[in-house]
């Protein structure tokens, strides 16, 4: 599918979609530049994207790929492809994997997360067979036994392995456990969540001829993102320019941002998709322009939408509609979540301001505690497979909670793990 002119893609998006043409109300018909569009309000755009009574998409439902983005039970949230759209999606990224390092031949384990509707094992699989260099693909998943893994990329001698950084480390640790290594492994590809600096040197004693690398910057919704960039930070990529475009936003003012070294939030526009129109979407992450090449981006943790507790996803607006939920009384004044990172595993703290009186506190915050866990269980399944710690909740007064320092506005991510 080619890339759309924008005037035309803009005109084609607010004639079709009831969600745009309400966003675009006051957008000049004849717009020729990103900057003249508003950014998309999150919360509006999961509102309207639902399987029944669809309000965003373009055209009725009758032939997509459907994948699940994250949410809670209680709100998932779903991306819709057409054929075409995914096939030139993952044709794309599969080109960006030979900045991973990817080599002709290559035989690569695909150890990312099937089933449930979530795309990570699909697409990456997908990106494989459509990259422009011949290799050899076996998808493993991630569920699988660790020493049924260990076995096939033994039986194979598997060159690279891909997978999120919470999988490759429980294989190391299996491997270490066991007083064994894989030296032929020469790739990491490690994707959906941070690699942090204390995990690499276990990484090392299991693989010890191999180099972690990114497999790419992508997500479900947003779509492309970055492709890696060779060198010596895995947190650097550049846009997938033509197909996407890229912006660094001010957090506070919304103006876009030009100056390398100053961070701001990602929002992305996807030139191509149609059925699932992506014009100025917050991808949930933080970034700063490198200033060394044009459109290259260093990654810095997640922003104010969401939050990634090193496989689980959480988006913050559920977050605080579900301690809303709980809080019959009205007794929480406001919600920080903070992120933490310590002994190899990321952890996450709610930090709930009250009103002055503690009674009643403990039974408020268990209730949270037990709402969260079975609204996303995957989290509790995370904790109890060791790979994050469990959830900590702790009650501060209002005035102790982070705020911006310019703006005096509540900070709702305090994400303390960059540079652990």
């Amino acid at each position: 599918m080619p890339v759309q002119p924008l005037m035309e893609l803009i005109r084609f998006v607010r004639s079709r979609s009831p969600f745009y043409a309400e966003l675009y109300a006051g957008v000049p018909d004849h717009a020729t530049d990103l900057t003249q569009l508003p950014v998309v309000p999150q919360d509006e755009f999961w509102r309207a994207n639902t399987p029944r009574d669809n309000r965003l998409l373009t055209g009725p439902l009758d032939e997509a790929v459907v994948f699940k983005s994250g949410g809670t039970t209680g709100s998932p949230k779903f991306s819709f492809y057409t054929r075409a759209e995914w096939r030139e999606f993952t044709a794309a990224f599969g080109e960006g994997l030979l900045a991973s390092g990817l080599r002709p031949g290559h035989r690569v384990a695909d150890l990312f997360y099937a089933g449930e509707l979530y795309a990570s094992f699909t697409f990456v699989l997908d990106s494989l067979h459509r990259s422009p260099v011949s290799n050899v693909r076996l998808p493993i998943g991630g569920a699988a036994p660790l020493e049924s893994t260990v076995h096939t990329l033994e039986q194979f001698d598997v060159e690279v392995v891909a997978g999120t950084p919470t999988t490759l480390c429980a294989l190391a640790d299996h491997l270490v456990t066991a007083g064994r290594q894989l030296p032929r492994v020469e790739l990491l590809l490690f994707g959906g969540e941070s690699l942090y600096q204390d995990q690499e040197p276990l990484l090392a004693r299991a693989f010890p001829n191999a180099r972690p690398r990114s497999v790419g910057y992508a997500s479900v919704d947003a779509g492309l993102l970055g492709r890696p960039v060779p060198g010596p930070d895995p947190r650097v990529h550049r846009a997938f320019t033509p197909y996407a475009t890229v912006e660094i936003l001010d957090e506070e003012t919304g103006e876009p941002i030009t100056e390398a070294g100053v961070p701001g939030k990602v929002v992305v526009s996807d030139l191509r998709r149609r059925l699932m129109p992506v014009l100025r979407y917050p991808a949930g992450d933080r970034a700063e322009w490198t200033g060394t090449a044009p459109g290259h981006f260093r990654i810095l943790g997640r922003s104010q939408e969401g939050v990634r507790v090193g496989p689980v996803s959480l988006y913050t607006q559920d977050v605080q509609d579900l301690v809303r939920g709980a809080d019959a009384a009205g007794r929480v004044t406001g919600v920080q979540l903070v992120l933490r990172h310590w002994d190899g595993r990321d952890g996450l703290r709610l930090r709930l301001a009250g009103d002055g009186d503690p009674a009643g506190h403990h039974d408020l915050a268990e209730a949270i505690r037990k709402q969260l866990l079975a609204d996303r269980p995957s989290f509790g399944d995370a904790v109890d497979a060791g790979h994050i710690h469990p959830l900590a909740l702790e009650w501060v007064r209002h005035g102790e909670l982070a705020v911006n320092t310019r703006s005096g506005k509540l900070i709702r991510v305090v994400d303390e793990r960059m540079g652990s």
